[in-house]
Parts: C-alpha cells; structure tokens; sequence
C-alpha cells in the first residue's frame, strides 16, 4: 500500500505530490478550489500489471486510482458512507454512470458514483468529477500539436505511451475529434472581438440595439457583449436540437426532436421554454448529458419568440441556416487548394469565395417586416419603441 497526500490546489494546477510537499501561496491564488481530502490510498499490488509497460503506465494508473479515491471520498462527504444510513446527508447515491476526464492531450473512459439531492428531484454534481473532465488543457495541448506541424490524423502517433490498459480506454484521438477541438481551442472570445472591434472600426453602428442569431458556441456571447452597446442574443432552434440528439439513442432522439420543435412552435414563448424545461427534467434521470445540453442558453432560444417577430421572418432567424450557406460555398470554392502559402492567401480566397455566394443572394424571407423588427427590439430592449432610426438605418435585404 502506499499512501499519497493532496494538496488542496485549484482546478486547473489539481496534483498528486509526496507528502511534505508545499504548495506556493501564489500557485493557489486566483484557482477555483476543490475540495480534496488530506490523504488518499492506492494499493500498489494492483498495479503490478502496469509496472511491466514502464514508469508513465504505472504513474498513470496510480492518478487514475487516486482520481477515484476523490470521488468516493467526495460523494461519501455528501452522501455519507456506503451502505450507511445518513441522517443528515444532503444527497442520496444514484448508481454510477460513464464520464471522461482529462489526461494530458486525450480524454479517458472511466466510471464516476451518481448523486441525486435528498428529496430525490435533482442531480447532484461532483465537484471534483467537473475539475477532473475540464478540457482547457486538452485543448491547448492539442493546439500545440498542431502549431507543431503534427496532422490530425497522425495525432495518435505523437501520444504518450501509457501502457494498453489506457490506450484501449482512450477517447477523442479520431481525425475529426481532434479537428473539432483545434477548431473550439481557435475559435476564442479574443479572436472573435478582433473581428467584431474591427467592423465597428469600419462603420458599423454598435450603439442602436442589434440581434445577433449565433450557434451557441460559448466564445460569441462575451465579445458580442463587449462591443455592442445593446445586443439581444438568440440562440439557433437547429444547432440546440442537434446539439440534444448527440447525447442521446436513435429511439429516444426522434421522441425529443419531435417535442422539442412541437416547443418551439408554441405561439406563447413562456409555455414553450416551459415544456423543454419539464423534458429536461425527465431527462435527467435517464440522460442527465442530454438534459444538460438542453438547459444551456435554453432561454435565448426563445428570443424570436419573446420578440413576437412576424411569422415569415421569423422562420428565417430562428436559426443560421442562411449564413451558414454562404459559408459551405466560400468553403466549395477553396476545396482543391492543397497549399496555403500565408494568411493573405487564406484571407483571398476567403474573399473570393463570399463574391462567388454573393451571386446566390436573395432577399431575405419576410424583408418587409425589418421595421417591425427594429421596434421590436427598440421596445425589448428601452421599453418604448423608439423612431430614431429611420430609413437611412435600416438593413439592407
């Protein structure tokens, strides 16, 4: 047996350390805490396996069974010992369920204990299981990576070798899972303010109060809020619905989608954001990933609805399917350009391809209610419908 001690460090600097190891006060500042216990024990016996693929196999397993430890250890404070009644716990055990946590440039399956509050009606989440699966790291890892020359598909090779037992437990090393993370690790509220900064520096009117359809991604929201005066943000129904299904089986994909877009077409917003909250909940229990998923920015999916939008225009900003066609163009028409020589380069073909989309405009469906919709958002946002903005202002269909 040995006997290793944690120090209480923050989510992103959480480490396994001899037992007189110190901890600078400046290390620890400014890092959300976890509560970890004084000392965790890891039978070496059980890792004799490990021992003969070398030091990092058995260095890996060891944190992986001290990772455990501090989820019991967790879920024992909440819920008290297992097996024993509590009086006084806060929680109730609910089983175990399949969760990934974060380790070095690739995420590993594990088995974290579920918890549901006393009376039975809420998942109960662990704070050290949401320390453990943070992918901030992940995703700079794998952005150094590619900084570094390494293909997305080759990404596998330049992994550390940690024995089989973790190679066979490893997630997220396909081509398109490393793709989509250097994408999320690129796409930063910093790169997307840039962007934005550099419209208003352009002329753009950030001052008047402006709708902003986005995809949910969690960098749009902080820049948008940063730079525009009065923003309204709504969320699109398709990417929320798809975002839903990915978390859940075929079978019980189709039930939601059905009762998610039934919601959406609710003509009174306050009882449609109603019913997705009443299915979150159902969901939790069975598919608490999916319920999670639904939850997020669940109100700002309403917002078209809220601004009672004409129906035909409506149906075009409840979600980015138009943007997102000139996008699949600009893409198309840079497919067969294997060699990108600097950004400059990137930035014209970029260019070429939106004049090549341009081609495919057309007036946006329900152009004529524009007005209703400025007022619309001039009473959302002031309470009163202004009349400042006049036809020099109004957007071009």
């Amino acid at each position: 047996m040995k006997n290793y001690q944690t120090s209480r460090l923050g989510a992103g600097n959480g480490r396994t350390t001899p037992k007189k190891a110190k901890v600078s006060t400046d290390q620890m500042a400014g890092e959300a805490a976890v509560s970890l216990p004084q000392s965790v024990t890891v039978a070496i016996a059980e890792l004799a396996g490990e021992m003969q693929e070398g030091i990092l196999a058995l260095v890996v397993n060891a944190g992986l069974r001290v990772i455990d430890a501090l989820f019991e250890e967790e879920a024992s404070s909440l819920a008290g010992p297992k097996g024993r009644h509590d009086p006084n716990r806060s929680a109730v055990r609910h089983g175990t369920d399949d969760g990934l946590v974060t380790l070095g440039a690739r995420r590993l399956q594990i088995r974290r204990p579920r918890l549901r509050s006393a009376d039975g009606q809420t998942e109960v989440p662990l704070s050290t299981y949401e320390w453990a699966k943070d992918t901030e790291l992940l995703e700079r890892e794998t952005m150094s990576r590619m900084l570094a020359k390494l293909s997305c598909r080759r990404y596998g090779v330049g992994l550390e070798p940690m024995g089989e037992a973790i190679k066979n437990k490893s997630r997220s090393v396909s081509k398109s899972a490393v793709s989509r993370r250097f994408v999320a690790a690129t796409e930063n509220s910093t790169v997307v303010m840039r962007l934005l900064v550099d419209l208003r520096s352009r002329g753009l009117d950030t001052s008047c109060p402006m709708l902003f359809v986005i995809d949910g991604s969690t960098a749009l929201p902080p820049a948008i809020k940063a730079v525009f005066d009065h923003p309204v943000i709504a969320r699109c129904e398709e990417h929320k619905i798809r975002n839903v299904r990915r978390h859940l089986p075929k079978d019980v994909a189709r039930i939601v989608e059905r009762r998610m877009r039934r919601a959406y077409r609710n003509p009174d917003p306050l009882v449609g954001q109603g019913d997705l909250e009443a299915l979150a909940a159902e969901l939790d229990r069975s598919h608490p990933g999916a319920a999670g998923s639904l939850r997020e920015g669940l109100a700002e999916t309403f917002t078209i609805s809220r601004l009672g939008v004409p129906p035909v225009l409506a149906r075009t900003l409840r979600s980015t399917n138009c943007i997102e066609s000139m996008i699949e163009i600009s893409k198309d028409h840079g497919r067969n350009v294997k060699r990108w020589r600097d950004g400059i380069m990137a930035l014209r073909w970029c260019a070429a391809g939106m004049l090549e989309a341009k081609k495919q405009f057309r007036r946006v469906n329900g152009h004529l209610h524009l007005r209703a919709l400025r007022a619309a958002l001039d009473a959302h946002v002031f309470g009163v419908t202004r009349s400042n903005y006049g036809k020099e202002k109004e957007v071009a269909a």
